[in-house]
Formats: structure tokens, sequence, C-alpha cells
């Protein structure tokens, strides 16, 4: 591949204060080419546009420019810091036709990773970041969208992941546009689009969002398109005639409760009914929500901040098979079992605090909405987590993570002092209080 900007060459941009180097062509599609490159002295990423990009997509420098000003929703998008030009004289000099050009943003970390590793079986991550990732990216999209703005064009191509830690990153933030306007050429990925708009009835918006993300999510948590059943196998020739159709005319969600037409088969869609029943009731609903009932009728989609809640959920009922070491979702207090071993799940201990529970297992955390009923879900600021014994794993401890002094109530009747960075023994707490309210440990 050519490169459109000299490669090892420091260049004068219109659009910010200093100099620019190019170090490296980092690769390219149909919109342009990205770059890794320098700015005041940081590592920066410049993705540059081909002319015909920018001849068929009219809206592209507006769209960029509102999203500069507006600032990213928040950490998890590579968003467009600055609008990049070349004077006329030098990009005549360098062959650059005139009017060409590319946004800087934030380069994306080398442990980030694309999440079709993870989507094809590639990449070593356990449920726990999976969820969190899924998380993350509600999260993100709950944010863009309380901006008054919408994506387009969400898929698997425009997402990482940091396996240790499921956090993420979203590039590709020049289709974003304001909800409702449509200034601009994006229109989906097939197999992520809403059926309304792969079949041309509306333009993508919020609403379409809505759908593609529950569509991420799904592939994110089984690896396998929600769309994907025996529909698939009955067609010989997955053309277009017939995407369109599994897509957009007759989509039907694989675990619809009310049209099994489409059930995955046995074979070829294995991992679907592997890892379907892995996540609890009250998630499995969302998807309902959003492909079975809201598959044709948008406004009974999930929003993102459902999509949230029912996530962080999610992550407060982990804890590990005490037969196998498996990550499990099953209700703290009731009598479930395994989904990869079957073997017997007694009710588990768990932190009772004022909205909800969160099972008493190593990594598992305690964050402020568990305390306060009015604070939105959130997984970056933990007031405290649950570590095993370096040498003795089933000895838990509880680290307080917070700037303030808790007060353990022991077993024996006695108190004592939690300090930030120290941990109390679970074997002997009953009860923890803290400024924002109590914790009870119920076995």
């Amino acid at each position: 591949m050519s490169a459109l900007l000299p490669v090892g060459t420091t260049l004068a941009f219109q659009g910010v204060s200093g100099p620019v180097t190019v170090v490296r062509l980092l690769g390219g599609g149909g919109q342009g080419q990205v770059y890794e490159a320098v700015y005041a002295n940081e590592p920066v990423a410049l993705k540059w546009y081909f002319p015909s990009c920018i001849a068929k997509d009219i809206g592209l420098e507006q769209r960029l420019l509102e999203c500069i000003r507006a600032t990213s929703p928040n950490q998890s998008f590579l968003w467009p810091m600055a609008l990049l030009s070349l004077p006329c004289d030098l990009a005549s000099r360098l062959s650059i036709p005139a009017g060409s050009f590319g946004y800087m943003m934030a380069l994306r970390p080398a442990d980030y990773v694309g999440v079709h590793e993870h989507v094809g079986g590639h990449l070593q991550i356990s449920l726990r970041h999976v969820l969190r990732a899924c998380f993350f990216l509600a999260e993100a999209f709950h944010e863009l969208h309380l901006k008054g703005l919408c994506y387009k064009d969400i898929s698997l191509g425009n997402l990482f992941l940091q396996p240790r830690s499921g956090r993420i990153l979203i590039c590709d933030n020049d289709n974003v546009d304001v909800d409702g306007r449509d200034l601009g050429c994006a229109v989906g990925t097939p197999g992520f689009m809403a059926p309304e708009v792969l079949l041309g009835r509306i333009k993508p918006g919020a609403r379409s969002d809505q759908f593609s993300l529950a569509v991420l999510i799904f592939r994110l948590l089984t690896r396998h398109d929600p769309l994907k059943g025996k529909l698939e196998l009955q067609i010989r020739c997955l053309d277009e005639p017939a995407r369109r159709r599994l897509y957009g005319e007759d989509p039907v969600f694989i675990f619809d409760l009310n049209d099994e037409r489409n059930r995955p088969d046995p074979i070829d869609h294995a991992a679907a009914l592997l890892t379907w029943p892995i996540y609890p009731a009250h998630l499995q609903a969302l998807f309902q929500q959003t492909l079975g009932v809201g598959m044709n009728d948008p406004s009974r989609r999930a929003y993102t901040g459902q999509w949230k809640t029912g996530l962080a959920r999610t992550l407060d009922q982990r804890r590990l098979c005490p037969h196998c070491g498996q990550e499990v979702f099953r209700a703290l207090d009731q009598v479930s079992l395994c989904w990869a071993c079957g073997g017997l799940l007694n009710p588990a201990p768990r932190f009772l605090t004022a909205r909800g529970s969160v099972a008493a297992a190593a990594d598992n955390e305690l964050h402020p909405h568990h305390f306060d009923p009015l604070a939105s879900e959130r997984i970056d600021i933990p007031l405290a987590i649950v570590e095993a014994h370096p040498v003795k794993e089933a000895v838990l401890g509880l680290k307080n993570l917070s700037s303030e002094t808790w007060t353990a109530e022991l077993e024996n009747g006695e108190s004592s002092p939690v300090a930030p960075g120290q941990r109390c023994n679970l074997g002997l707490l009953v009860r923890l209080h803290t400024s924002l309210g109590s914790v009870e440990l119920i076995r």
C-alpha cells in the first residue's frame, strides 16, 4: 500500500499549532489511511482521507468539526482532536490533491486488540472481562446518545478491547452525527444494521444504534450471530438477496420466544447453544426485548441505560463454581446448577447493600451505585474489591479502595477499623460501615 502522506517527514499542518512528524503507515481502508505520528512530543494517530471519500461524503468535514467542538462523550472513544489540512503550496509539492484533509486522534495502545479476535475464539479472556467490555460499550453509547448524537455504524471492526481489564476503545468516529440529521453516507455494516435501515425505510439514528448495540453485545457474549440459525442453513448461496431476506425482510432472533423457526442447529451453531444459558434471565430478557419484539418495532428496544443496569447486575452475580472453577452467574440466594459441569451450587455468600446484593467472590467489586439509589451504574471507580489470599485462595478479604476509613463488625462482637488500602477477613466479617452506608455479609 502506497502512503498518501510522506512517511518520515515533519509537516506543518493547518489546524494545529506545531509541526507533526509522520512516523509510519498503520493501515488503510475504504475511507483513507491511518498513520502513527508525533505531535508536541506525544504519539498520536492521524487519519487522512482519500479524495474519493471526501467527494462522496460531502458532510464529512462539518461532522468532524462538530465532533471536535463537542468533545468526546467519554474515555472509550478515540475521538477526533483536530482537523488537519495542508497549505496549497505544500500539498502541491507532495502531489496531494487540493482540498484533502484528515484528523488527529489519540493513538490506540498496543495492548488493545480487535474484538474480532475474541469472537473468532483466538483470545484468552475471562467472562468477567467480556461482560465489563459490554458494560463499557453500553456506557459509551449511553453518553453518546445523551449528547444528542448517534454512531450509525456499530460493528466488530470499530471496537478494540484490553483483555486484562475489559476496557474498550471505539474507533472510526467520523460517522458520528446529530441524531435525526442526515449529514453523511454511512448506513451501517451488514449483520449489524437494523432491519428498517437495511431496507432503506429510514436513515440510521439512535434507535438503530440500539439494535446494533444489542447485536454487538450478543456477539461478544456468545461469539455467534443472533440472526444465524436454521433459516441460514436453508440458504444455498448467501448472496445479497439472501442477506436482505435474513437480516431485513424476515429477520428472526435465534432465541425468539414466539418464533422458533430460526433456532440454532446443534452441530453448526453449537457455540450459541452452549453460551446462551450462561447468562441470567434478566440479561436474556434485554435481548428478547430488542431482537424479539423490538426487531420490527424500534420503540420497544432496550435503552443503553437498561443495558448498563443489566450488565452491572450480571457482574454482581458472578461467582466461581466450587466443582470446576468456571465463572457462573446464577441467582445468589437460590440452589442452582453450574452451566459448565452441572455441579450443585448452593446459595452463595454475598454482600447485602442498599441496592441489592453482590457475590462475595474473588475480583468482585463494590461501587457507589450499590449504595446510592440515585447513582448511575459505573464500574471504573470501585470502592472495594474482594481479593483471594496469595497462598490460601479459599481465604478472601475485602480491600478498602476508598479514601476513608471504614469500621468492620466482627463475629466476636468486636469492631475493627479498615483504613484505605487495608483488607478485612471475610471469614470474620458480619457488617461493614462506610460513609455511604452499611454492607452486611450474608452466608
